[in-house]
């Protein structure tokens, strides 16, 4: 049996879109060929701007959204195909943290009925153990168990993302998506946040995906990182390697926007000409040449799709520009 706890291979994710007027629909391509693994415990970081596919890759894992081709394999369990009732064994598997705690959360339930009702569903204890195992998760994330009967109002941001992780916690996860988590709080309680996410880790055993757009964020989260534009996977590598030697431009684009905790320093700021390109309309070739700096790009750019290749030890990337890894000769 493989060592990884999910494979994603080859995942598609399209959308039909009609605007007023037009007779035929088109193409949305928000998640378009996307392959990885998740092993057991691990945590790996999704990157990328607004708009690259992040968040619509997550909810396809939590069958949110429609696949629209590929493959998602909880373990043995192909879950690409399966409709609401077949999915229903599989998601106390994996669960789901929202970007905004404030809509994830039901104004007109108590803290104790929102950590109580996922444990409802999957017929999980009595109503009065129930009870016991949400004063127990309250605690868990640092939230004073008698306020179990308070409603989502009463807390603050950081304290109803709290809630919002001890709800995904409730069914006893493997995996957690993370879907932003903390881009919506402030600084300090970010911190926070990320230091109790790290903390149920290691004492849960669980894996993560944390999403995000920010890398200094991600690479104190994760093991390895993956970087997405316009739907795509363009770099993969260890978190520590992929912040100190990007191999793909845009990579480095994005970690050349990130502020160095040191007064008087700061990094060369590399400006992205031009926008995102449309999912509808995807450019040809590499989808990020209209906007590439790289100096030696030229016409294959925008012919050739490049694939993920491996550019040093364990790092890939998908740019024909950048050379890729040879490995010496063995000892002999």
């Amino acid at each position: 049996m493989s060592a990884s706890l999910l494979e994603v291979r080859d995942l598609c994710v399209h959308f039909r879109s009609r605007c007023r007027g037009q007779r035929r629909a088109q193409i949305v391509r928000a998640v378009d060929g996307v392959s990885f693994e998740i092993e057991r415990g691990a945590a790996l970081g999704l990157v990328g701007e607004s708009g690259s596919g992040k968040s619509t890759l997550g909810r396809a894992l939590v069958g949110l959204e429609r696949v629209t081709r590929g493959s998602i394999r909880l373990d043995s369990v192909e879950l690409a195909r399966l409709n609401r009732r077949q999915w229903m064994p599989h998601r106390r598997r994996i669960q789901w943290i929202a970007q905004d705690p404030t809509g994830a959360l039901d104004p007109r339930q108590t803290v104790g009925a929102v950590l109580a009702e996922p444990m409802a569903i999957h017929g999980l204890a009595k109503p009065r153990e129930r009870r016991m195992r949400a004063l127990a998760l309250l605690e868990v994330v640092g939230l004073n168990p008698r306020h179990l009967n308070r409603y989502a109002h009463e807390f603050s941001g950081g304290q109803r993302q709290r809630i919002c992780i001890a709800r995904a916690l409730a069914l006893e996860p493997e995996l957690i998506i993370c879907d932003e988590p903390v881009s919506a709080l402030d600084v300090s309680i970010q911190a926070q946040v990320i230091a109790l996410l790290r903390d149920l880790r290691e004492r849960f055993g669980l894996a993560y995906l944390f999403i995000a757009h920010d890398l200094s964020v991600v690479e104190h989260v994760s093991d390895r990182v993956a970087v997405m534009y316009l739907g795509r996977i363009v770099e993969t590598a260890d978190a520590a390697r992929l912040t100190k030697s990007p191999k793909h431009p845009y990579t480095r684009a994005l970690l050349s926007a990130v502020p160095v905790p040191e007064p008087g320093r700061q990094r060369e700021r590399i400006v992205l000409p031009g926008d995102v390109p449309s999912p509808i309309d995807p450019p040809p070739g590499c989808p990020f040449h209209p906007r590439c700096p790289h100096p030696l790009k030229d016409a294959d750019c925008a012919r050739i799709v490049p694939p993920l290749a491996e550019k040093a030890p364990g790092q890939f990337a998908a740019c024909i520009k950048e050379p890729s890894y040879a490995p010496g000769p063995g000892p002999g």
